[in-house]
């Protein structure tokens, strides 16, 4: 199926996903891949499918998810693989335009080095970059590149095309269990920095991933990446994609699902709980119950206590 959707997505409001790419090649063979383990590693790109053929099938879901008075605030290239493996794909983002619906894409970067992926890349209006790491062996280790890829050269391509971009970028940074990031995080932050993503999302596994042994990292560790990437980014740049899209950050009026909900995406301190209780009239029960419940946990950073939604992958 090339176009499905629209389904709820955090980053993206109402995204109807187009999959430009068969099941499964890659340019990664990532270790926490959702989709399962790569069987094809390519770099080299080529035509998949006929661009005209992806412009009918999508157009035919818009139409009837208009006709069902469904939103569609994107239209998202997120297939099986890497996005930027089409040699159509640029040519499949203008066909699509003329849908009035703007296009993104998240793409693993891998092939952004190359001149005519950011020129395709240039005709979206929204583009996802994954950043896991920005030092070679923790790099190697994680996202298990295509050999003759080079790290330096993807990193210095993203900043190139941050030049020309005028859309909104955003990176993805996936953390997991097991893996000892020593000072990796300032490294990421500090590339960031220069880069000026419009949001830097920390994310890690939320289904069963290519490997086994790959568990989501644990929620202190996430909680240093925040707090690392706020230091440096600042904080309304930075946020948590931990596998809560729901309601993620509404205000419905029920105090223990908004607390949860706004921990889902970034931890809150102390003090900013007791306020947000005081403003919704309830008291500090409410953080106990839910602790004892394990659907909240407490962390310490820097001598200030946080709290934060336990990943639903630990419980």
């Amino acid at each position: 199926m090339i176009a499905f959707g629209p389904v709820p997505s955090r980053r993206l409001g109402r995204s109807l996903g187009v999959n430009n790419i068969p099941d499964k090649v890659c340019t990664y063979a990532c270790v926490y891949c959702q989709i399962g383990k790569t069987l094809r590693m390519e770099i080299k790109r080529r035509p998949f499918y006929e661009p005209e053929l992806i412009f009918r099938e999508v157009k035919e879901k818009v139409e009837e998810a208009l006709a069902r008075s469904e939103r569609i605030d994107y239209i998202t290239f997120v297939p099986d693989g890497e996005p930027t493996l089409d040699i159509n794909l640029g040519k499949e983002a203008e066909l699509l335009k003329s849908l009035e619906i703007p296009p993104a894409i998240l793409t693993n970067s891998s092939l952004i080095w190359r001149e005519d992926v950011r020129e395709d890349l240039l005709k979206f209006d929204f583009v996802s970059l994954k950043v896991d790491a920005v030092s070679e062996p923790l790099w190697r280790r994680i996202d298990r590149p295509h050999k003759s890829l080079s790290l330096e050269k993807i990193l210095e391509g993203m900043l190139e095309f941050r030049k020309e971009f005028k859309g909104k970028i955003v990176t993805e940074t996936m953390l997991i269990d097991g893996i000892d990031y020593g000072n990796e995080f300032e490294k990421i932050a500090e590339f960031l920095r220069e880069l000026k993503p419009d949001k830097a999302y920390i994310a890690v596994p939320t289904r069963p991933p290519a490997e086994p042994w790959v568990k989501p990292a644990k929620e202190d560790v996430i909680n240093h990446a925040y707090q690392v990437f706020s230091e440096i980014l600042g904080d309304e740049r930075v946020e948590y994609l931990i596998g809560y899209e729901g309601n993620a950050f509404a205000f419905t009026g029920n105090v223990e699902e908004d607390l949860l909900s706004i921990t889902s995406v970034h931890p809150m301190r102390e003090d900013a709980v007791a306020e947000f209780l005081e403003k919704a009239n309830a008291d500090w029960s409410i953080v106990e119950k839910l602790l004892k419940e394990g659907k909240l946990i407490e962390l310490e950073y820097n001598g200030k206590r946080f709290y934060m939604r336990r990943l639903k992958s630990r419980e």
